[in-house]
């Protein structure tokens, strides 16, 4: 239902069937990435994407995953990417190199290519903190990429 009278208004859409979504997932800090990628593919399923429609594709840690989503929305085959991954404070400044580098470079693969990318790279201080937002953030990456290709498909065939 429309908040406007006379004003068009495109409502969010978290129907998946028909959506091809491709998956990064950063292998450092593993326990994490697997419990975001599990929470991830289980909403997606949820919503109604295929298993076949998915692809999941590993790499070493938060820096390479824009590469490989770069490379993965050149090939046209998907509606929406996810990156997933965990980036857990040390003692060191490296975290904020790998927070803030991670994040540029996810969110300039989306604008460059115009496919939405859902970004749940954790950034926490502690393993804890971590494992206790990986299901929330993998289910919330996946309702954000079906949500982000529908309303792009719906976009494009406006007037």
């Amino acid at each position: 239902m429309a908040r406007f009278d006379n004003i068009d208004e495109i409502e969010p859409r978290l129907d998946g069937a028909g959506l091809r979504i491709g998956i990064v997932m950063a292998r450092f800090n593993a326990e994490v990435g697997e419990g975001l990628l599990s929470a991830c593919t289980a909403a997606l399923r949820r919503h109604g994407v295929a298993d076949s429609a998915v692809l999941i594709v590993t790499v070493p840690g938060a820096l390479e995953l824009p590469l490989a989503l770069q490379k993965l929305s050149q090939t046209g085959r998907f509606d929406a990417l996810v990156a997933l991954g965990a980036v857990i404070r040390g003692e060191t400044y490296h975290f904020e190199i790998v927070s803030n580098e991670s994040a540029s470079g996810i969110n300039s693969v989306q604008l460059d290519t115009g496919i939405p990318v859902a970004n749940g790279v954790l950034t926490c201080e502690t393993d804890a903190q971590a494992e206790a937002r990986m299901e929330q953030k993998g289910k919330e990456c996946a309702e954000a990429a079906i949500e982000m290709a529908n309303l792009l498909r719906r976009i494009a065939t406006l007037p």
